[in-house]
């Protein structure tokens, strides 16, 4: 019984690249989440006096004028996973790289 790997069929292939695109995404969009809301705490900080409640994430998500850093940010990282990912199903797209055909490959000795 020798142990002959299974070739691998194309629909794995695609299911793997998949997979990898959707976590590349929830990943690079939650970092870009997560550097949104600190950029926005830090260039929107406000002085509060002693009798005003301290902001919470909840009304920094609710006040308009303080969330673009967030969209912004959310919005860079899905737009890298994209690019990741178009460079993944369509490797013609990375830079340096040519598609040769069989009729201008040359012949291996």
């Amino acid at each position: 019984m020798s142990a002959t790997p299974k070739p691998t069929s194309s629909e794995d292939i695609i299911g793997q690249k998949y997979d990898r695109c959707l976590a590349d995404l929830i990943v690079k969009a939650g970092v870009g989440f997560g550097v949104g809301v600190v950029s926005s705490v830090i260039l929107f900080r406000r002085s509060y006096s002693i009798h005003s409640p301290i902001p919470t994430s909840l009304t920094l998500l609710k006040c308009p004028g303080r969330t673009w850093p967030i969209a912004l940010g959310t919005g860079f990282g899905a737009g890298a996973a994209y690019a990741d990912c178009d460079r993944s199903f369509n490797p013609a797209r990375i830079p340096g790289t040519r598609i040769v055909s069989a009729v201008e490959a040359p012949a291996s000795k």
